[in-house]
């Protein structure tokens, strides 16, 4: 079904921006100062005029229909460029009084947060930043059902990433094999692959259930090592390879920053796996909302690196 554009009223195009943006109608209705009723009628008149529910409820909100993300960007653009072209305001870090939201693993979290906080605590003092868990699996469905704002991760497969996820990458993770000091392989000036894979590992698989990647790659290869366990924190990963005789292929950066780091001894990797890439990811509906690209331009401008 068709609509003309003269034939619809452009009133109802607010209320589609709104829940595309909030993924709920209880709060577009409160972006918008509107009852509820009110954003539930404008909602039925646009499925009419579309001939499309555009959305469907989801959990404790509402989720986008495939027609409705294909409308959004067009429209949200185009409302955007209204609002520019008619509001001179625009976001201001330092007076905002809004809050963040970003998933990420406390590997991540130990590196960004830190940096982020005294950044914000500069620039944007009254801002508030939640972080939530990552568990890689659920990116796409923690910014379909707008959980959170951004997600900082690597991808498991690039290739599947949702058309409505846009990426940003980030800095390349370099990977060591760490063990503790005293261990009876620090001793060699280099590890052989036999005693690699022979020695008892300890790996993280942030959804608790999952094969680490290491581990695909090793079997991509026709080889597979002594895993005897897998934690869901890299800071336990840690804890375990330091008081225990388990070795564990764990991010390289995250050590000096590690309380555990003066009882560490890192070697590198006798079979090395193809590069991990930590992105910055967002929803497509977020495109154009001021505050959010004010975000992600911050954490771009902070974490980016030309590797």
């Amino acid at each position: 079904m068709s609509v003309s554009f003269r034939a619809l009223d452009l009133n109802l195009l607010k209320v589609f921006e709104a829940l595309m943006t909030e993924g709920s109608v209880t709060r577009a209705a409160s972006a918008l100062t509107m009852t509820q009723p009110a954003v539930s009628n404008a909602l039925a008149r646009l499925r009419d005029a579309l001939g499309d529910p555009l959305f469907v409820r989801s959990g404790t909100g509402i989720r986008p229909t495939q027609r409705a993300v294909v409308l959004w960007e067009p429209i949200g653009e185009a409302l955007e460029s209204v609002r520019g072209a008619l509001d001179e305001q625009v976001f201001d870090p330092a007076r905002a009084q809004t809050e963040f939201s970003l998933s990420m693993s406390d590997y991540v979290a130990s590196l960004v947060m830190p940096n982020l906080l005294g950044h914000l605590g500069k620039i944007a003092p009254k801002a508030r930043i939640h972080t939530v868990p990552n568990t890689i699996l659920e990116i796409a469905d923690q910014l379909e059902d707008n959980r959170v704002d951004c997600v900082l991760s690597v991808y498991v497969n690039e290739a599947q990433q949702p058309a409505a996820i846009r990426s940003r990458s980030l800095w390349t993770v370099d990977y060591a094999c760490f063990m503790r000091r005293g261990h009876p392989l620090a001793a060699m000036k280099r590890l052989s692959t036999r005693s690699f894979l022979n020695a008892g590992h300890v790996d993280v698989s942030l959804a608790g259930k999952t094969l680490p990647s290491y581990d695909l790659f090793l079997a991509s290869r026709g080889l597979s090592r002594n895993l005897v366990a897998t934690v869901n924190h890299y800071s336990a990963a840690y804890e375990v390879v330091r008081q225990s005789d388990l070795i564990a292929v764990l991010p390289s950066d995250l050590r000096s920053q590690s309380r555990h780091a003066p009882f560490l001894h890192a070697m590198p990797l006798p079979l090395k796996a193809p590069p991990r890439i930590v992105s910055l990811f967002w929803h497509q509906r977020n495109d154009t909302v001021p505050a959010q690209r004010w975000l992600r331009e911050t954490l771009v401008e902070m974490f980016a690196r030309s590797d």
